[in-house]
């Protein structure tokens, strides 16, 4: 359905240069060429009934209701699947269509259940509206006959209904399926009066291959597709549009409410990131929002053994500031930091960094991007002068070569996977560059060209492999090179891949590669149009991650696959804010937009505005912090909304260094895994609640808006204002708007951003300033922000961590559609029905040398660690590669790996490790230890919680 009652021109808009000029019931209409006469209709305010068509679908003229006459032609052709032409003279509106309808409209009333009062799509049903349109006001065929109003119900889905009963097989679920998502779960069985609906061949939908993206529930113009919540919950009243909290596209969302009660979240059709779509999460997953885990009140304890007293935000906050000036004074003023979150807003990210720098006195200030995407904005910068993606997302519609490497999509970014997968069912060619057999190597309708199934830890030795048949083969593109790159740099670099130990031949035993099938995949990359790079956490979780991505903007550069719509080399972020995080000045060594801490007209510039004395040096990196708490100099942090207990690698490390800390405050919506270490633990609030901004990984700034009130009293950013004025530096902003104003003041890039202009627009992407003051959807288009494009020398070093006889397999890991991060969110939503445990990929060749058959538990042994999961048989991994999520707290993935880490940013090489794989029948001791741990906290917390209640009392 329509739901969030957006006009609706029943089919999408045509770009032409040429107009043409109609007539329509007596008024002169003007449109692009191709554009339909249904559309043409709507644009000019007239209006054509309709039920199969609608603009986010391409025409079908299946309902015969969008009739129309047109002087000089027979019949009554349908509206929508006619092209308006010049001189055209058309009447949607006659006697004669009007019986037509009418008729129509009986046949479809005439086998559809009559109970639209108790109906959960009354008011929002397009059959009834039809209904009215027409002027339908009885039957004359009766109700007698055959029928499938009895058929019953599929309720397997955990969110939404599908009731074949209200069917009116317009097939605008399939073709959502088909062309929105790009599933082709849907189909129409039968034909003629058995024609149904069928998910897969003849299943329930959770059977099938549906992944409950929403697009069929969308489409759906009756309540045959319809939401569990709206069911439940009535028809929402009105909507709120924001932005959503899960993973770095950023698609936007209208709330939909019934007072400050969410009924469903519909996907914005005007959305620049999404235009409409939606996935799993995104649609469906926000239940954790109001999930009684919440903890609502601010809490403390002396010691991590003791139980948690609630307190008062005011108490909670003079005892953190207390003891975080305790320990200065007793260790010094470097002895403190904190870490911000990417599933913060721009403004909450900014207040804490600002607070770290300005009260805590120090740049020991650090973000999750440590642990995912710092080689891109190393990378990046280094090449290109900016430490972002270059692209929109629709710029995937103009590639004809797509190479996707270290990056899973349709699990990922599922979203921006619908409009690659679009393009690729168009005629785009596709490289894989993955150890995995990703969904994209081969799906309905599409193939990759090119699958290369390289060792995990070589991302290097192939791209330099590219590189060297691009040089020596004579493909590079010169005039580009000459004209917008650093000459010198690129002989340096050319002279680098074209020696003999980088040719595909030279490296294929390392890598795995056939040297075949890299020069052909190198041929179609630098020759067959235009090119574009899409990568991941496959790319960035090595120990050279960042020369990964200077091996990616090289091949970029070479080709001249750079500056334009359909090209260049493009982050596909993990987390909602991971590109806010690093624009708001979260790392150590940088103010916001990219500024270092040393340069000092920058920091006098901030000095200035802040009215403080700020460092010059760099403080400690998240890991530097774990290593400092060991060695006992660093001895408090305040943590912003990320789980690093969980996610952060080496868990035994990270637990020792957590335990050493004399103060440790958390800021989050539940009790996670990191918060069994701390003294204080402050409420934050969800996306619902919050009011400001998040920037995706196409560097779109989006507007985050409360759908409902604040469910713990406070805003996030007001609680690091307040610990900050505590510590001495007075902070305070009246609204989040003023947060962003001061950031538009201090950066570059964010120059020309405010609230009133993301209002107006919708959004913006970075740079916005007085040149670009509606935002940059394609960078370096004249010219790199550096200048001249640097091409760098990218050695291939292999990694340090080795397979043995002791640990002879390697260990990559990755996420799942349903599932997100750490799965705090999502573990809290009925998600869980598709995914309720991590499991370890393993080749049927491994597991049958060590006895080894589906779902045995198995035993993952690293250097570092041990845990005990499932075992699936895959042939998705190739021999002596293993795969795992780490969604699931109590699977511990990262209890196995190292501490190997880039050597530019000290990301972890999560995607590296040297593991066993032994038949188990119980969990490890750490899960033991964990499990015991964690009842012992529930008991503490629950014990305190009702003191509390019955001191109140």
């Amino acid at each position: 359905m329509t739901h969030s009652h957006e006009t609706d021109f029943g089919t999408p808009a045509r770009t032409s240069a040429t107009l043409v000029t109609l007539e329509i019931d007596g008024r002169s209409v003007t449109v692009p060429e191709g554009t339909s006469l249904m559309r043409a209709a709507m644009e000019a305010g007239i209006t054509v009934p309709k039920l199969c068509a609608t603009d986010s679908l391409e025409p079908f003229g299946s309902c015969r209701l969008c009739l129309v006459e047109i002087e000089g032609r027979r019949g009554t052709p349908a509206s929508c699947t006619t092209p308006a032409s010049a001189g055209m003279k058309v009447s949607t509106q006659t006697p004669r269509l009007a019986k037509l309808r009418r008729g129509v409209m009986e046949l479809y009333i005439s086998d559809h259940p009559l109970d639209c009062l108790t109906c959960a799509a009354n008011g929002d049903c397009e059959l009834q509206d039809m209904a009215g349109a027409v002027g339908l006001r009885n039957v004359r065929y009766g109700f007698d006959g055959e029928s499938h109003t009895a058929k019953a119900k599929d309720e397997s889905n955990p969110y939404f209904t599908f009731d074949p009963a209200k069917c009116i097989v317009c097939s605008r679920c399939v073709r959502a399926c088909q062309e929105t998502q790009g599933t082709f779960a849907l189909t129409i069985d039968g034909r003629g009066f058995a024609s149904a609906v069928s998910p897969g061949a003849a299943e329930a939908f959770m059977d099938s291959e549906c992944v409950s993206c929403g697009a069929c529930v969308q489409a759906c113009p009756t309540a045959t597709l319809t939401e569990k919540s709206v069911i439940e919950l009535g028809q929402p009243e009105h909507s709120v549009l924001t932005t959503c909290a899960y993973c770095g596209v950023g698609c936007s969302f209208k709330a939909e409410m019934k007072g400050t009660t969410v009924v469903r979240m519909t996907p914005h059709k005007d959305g620049g990131a999404n235009e409409g779509h939606s996935c799993v999460k995104g649609r469906f997953a926000w239940g954790y929002a109001t999930h009684k885990d919440r903890v609502m009140t601010p809490m403390i304890r002396e010691r991590i053994t003791d139980p948690w007293r609630a307190v008062s935000w005011e108490e909670a906050v003079a005892y953190s500031a207390a003891r975080l000036k305790a320990v200065q004074a007793k260790y010094g003023r470097g002895s403190i930091g904190g870490i911000t979150s990417s599933r913060c807003t721009n403004e909450e990210i900014y207040v804490v960094q600002k607070m770290i720098r300005a009260a805590f006195g120090n740049n020991n200030v650090d973000t999750c991007a440590r642990v995912c995407h710092s080689p891109t904005g190393y990378g990046l910068s280094q090449t290109f002068g900016t430490s972002a993606g270059t692209q929109d997302f629709k710029s995937v519609a103009q590639a004809d070569v797509v190479l996707v490497i270290g990056a899973n999509p349709t699990d990922g970014h599922p979203v921006f996977a619908s409009r690659l997968k679009k393009r690729l069912r168009a005629g785009a060619k596709l490289i894989v560059v993955d150890p995995r057999r990703i969904d994209l190597v081969r799906g309905p309708h599409i193939e990759a060209a090119h699958h290369l199934q390289l060792q995990p830890g070589t991302n290097v030795a192939v791209l330099n492999a590219l590189a060297h048949v691009i040089v020596t083969e004579g493909l590079v593109d010169r005039p580009f090179v000459e004209e917008r790159c650093d000459v010198a740099a690129f002989d340096r670099w050319a002279a680098f891949v074209a020696e003999p130990r980088n040719a595909p031949e030279a490296l294929a035993e390392r890598t795995g590669v056939p040297a075949d099938a890299i020069r052909a995949a190198a041929r179609l990359y630098a020759t067959g149009g235009n090119a574009a790079i899409y990568y991941g956490l496959g790319v960035t979780e090595h120990s050279q991650g960042s020369t990964t991505v200077m091996a990616m903007a090289n091949l970029a550069m070479a080709t001249g696959n750079i500056g334009r719509d359909g090209v260049g080399v493009n982050p596909l972020r993990g987390q909602n804010n991971v590109q806010g995080s690093c624009d708001m000045g979260s790392f150590p060594h940088e103010f916001s937009g990219y500024r270092h801490v040393s340069d000092d007209s920058v920091r006098g510039m901030f000095e200035e505005l802040w009215g403080a004395a700020l460092d010059n040096e760099p403080g400690l990196r998240i890991p530097n912090m774990f290593n400092a708490a060991i060695d006992g100099s660093f001895k408090g942090m305040f943590v912003q909304g990320e789980d690093i207990a969980q996610s952060d690698p080496n868990t035994k490390h990270v637990s020792a260094a957590l335990e050493s800390l004399e103060i440790l405050i958390v800021q989050d919506l539940f009790l996670n895994e990191t918060a069994a270490f701390a003294h204080v633990f402050f409420p934050g609030t969800s996306f619902l609640e919050k009011d400001g901004t998040f920037t995706n990984a196409e560097r779109r700034i989006n507007r985050v808006r409360p759908a409902m009130p604040s469910r713990v009293g406070k805003d996030e950013w007001w609680v690091a204002c307040a610990l900050a004025t505590a510590m001495g530096y007075p902070m305070g902003y009246d609204h989040p708007s003023r947060i962003m104003d001061e950031i538009a003041r201090v950066t570059p890039t964010f120059r020309g951003v405010s609230f009133e202009k993301l209002d107006r627009l919708g959004s913006v992407q970075w740079p916005c300033t007085d040149e670009a003051h509606t935002g940059t959807p394609i960078m370096h288009a004249n010219g790199f922000v550096r200048g001249k494009g640097r091409f760098m020398v990218t050695e291939y070093i292999p990694t340090d961590e080795r397979t043995t006889l002791m640990y002879p397999l390697i260990l990559t890991t990755g996420r799942i559609l349903s599932q997100y991060n750490v799965g705090a969110q999502t573990r809290r939503t009925a998600n869980v029905a598709w995914h309720p445990e991590d499991l370890l990929e393993i080749n049927p060749h491994d597991a049958e040398q060590r006895g080894l058959k589906d779902g045995d538990l198995v035993s993952l042994a690293s250097r570092t660690g041990a845990t005990t999961l499932r075992a699936q048989l895959s042939d998705r991994m190739p021999p002596g590669v293993v795969y795992t999520t780490f969604h699931h707290p109590v699977t511990g993935a990262n209890v196995v790996t190292t501490d190997n880490s880039d050597w530019a940013t000290n990301c972890p090489e999560y995607k590296v490790t040297a593991v066993q794989i032994t038949r188990s029948n119980l969990p490890s001791d750490w899960q033991v230890e964990r499990d015991r741990q964690e009842g012992e906290r529930k008991r503490v917390t629950a014990a305190a919680f009702t003191a509390t209640v019955t001191a109140a009392e």
